[in-house]
This record gives structure tokens, C-alpha cells and sequence, in this order.
């Protein structure tokens, strides 16, 4: 059966991995349904975050292929209770329509977002949350007419005790018996 699965690769800045890891997914035919890199809290190592909608065999199968790529230190695979995860959710709405017909300032306010910007043309608007959360707001707007919507990729980290640097230095420590 599927079920979405978060991928944690921490790996070298090194052009090409992005690349790499996502010939192993396009290979077993497996969509990713969101993407994020960005520096992680070890210095030289980045985390390449993937959301994946596979089975728990297949996800299994994938994750050992990412690490034994040169530049991948290490693949976690996490299920959706194992992890705190949020995204980025940006709304550009037209000014005067919405100032018309509805309070903006009550829609941000009832769904946890915030107003970034306000022309007399548009406003920007955030909200951070799971993507059902922004995609409530997605369609509360909808109506007044989105002139650009974007969301970020998913941002997670795990619940677990044991994390990279734990599992580095453990590897450090059974290099040097």
C-alpha cells in the first residue's frame, strides 16, 4: 500500500547530487511530491528533504540506492508522525478587490497567516503550515482573485532522538577502533 514517506539526505554540496538522487526515483517510478535543500546544522553537510508517495518496501529500496552515492553521508527515511514539518505558502491577491468585498485583515487573522506587503495594487500574504493549512487559505482567497500563489517545499525535522551528529560521530568512533 502507499504511503507518504520524508526523506532526509545529508550529503555533500557537490553539483550533480540533486541530479543522482533523483535518477534513482525517476528509475523505480517514483514522483516527488515535494522538494527542499538548504545547509543543515553540520558544517559542509546539506539536507535535501523529499516527500514521496511509495510503498514502505520500495521507499526502503531507494534510500539504500541514495546511499551509496559518493556524495550522500547518509539517507533517513521518516514517516509523516515521526516528523514536525511546515511550509511556506506566499498569496498575491488584487488590492482593491479584496478591500471591496471582504476584511482581508479577518481572513489572515482566522488562518494564521500574516500580511507582508500592501500596494494600491496587491498584497502579499504568508502562511506556514501543513499544506492542507495553506491550501484552506488557497481557496478562502480564491474568490477575489489570486494573482500568484506559491509554496515552498516541505521543511522537517524529526522527533527522534538520534540525529546526524550522533549518528557521525558514532561512525568516527567505529573508524578509530
Amino acid at each position: 500500500m502507499n504511503s507518504e514517506f520524508t526523506l532526509s539526505l545529508f550529503t555533500e554540496n557537490h553539483i550533480g547530487v540533486l541530479n543522482q538522487v533523483t535518477n534513482i526515483l525517476t528509475r523505480r517510478q517514483i514522483n516527488i511530491e515535494s522538494i527542499t535543500a538548504s545547509e543543515s546544522a553540520v558544517h559542509g553537510v546539506h539536507l535535501i528533504t523529499l516527500v514521496v508517495i511509495t510503498t514502505e518496501e520500495l521507499v526502503s529500496k531507494v534510500a539504500g540506492q541514495m546511499e551509496k552515492l559518493i556524495d550522500v553521508i547518509k539517507v533517513f527515511v521518516h514517516t509523516a508522525d515521526e516528523i514536525i514539518h511546515e511550509e511556506v505558502a506566499l498569496y498575491k491577491v488584487g488590492t482593491k478587490e479584496l478591500m471591496h468585498k471582504v476584511n482581508l485583515e479577518q481572513i489572515v487573522r482566522e488562518n494564521g497567516a500574516r500580511i507582508l506587503e500592501i500596494t494600491p495594487e496587491y498584497a502579499v500574504i504568508e502562511c506556514t503550515g501543513h499544506k492542507a493549512d495553506t491550501s484552506v487559505l488557497f481557496e478562502k482567497l480564491r474568490p477575489y482573485g489570486i494573482l500568484q500563489f506559491a509554496r515552498s517545499g516541505r521543511v522537517a525535522i524529526t522527533k527522534q532522538q538520534k540525529e546526524l551528529v550522533q549518528y557521525l560521530e558514532e561512525m568516527d568512533a567505529a573508524g578509530n577502533q
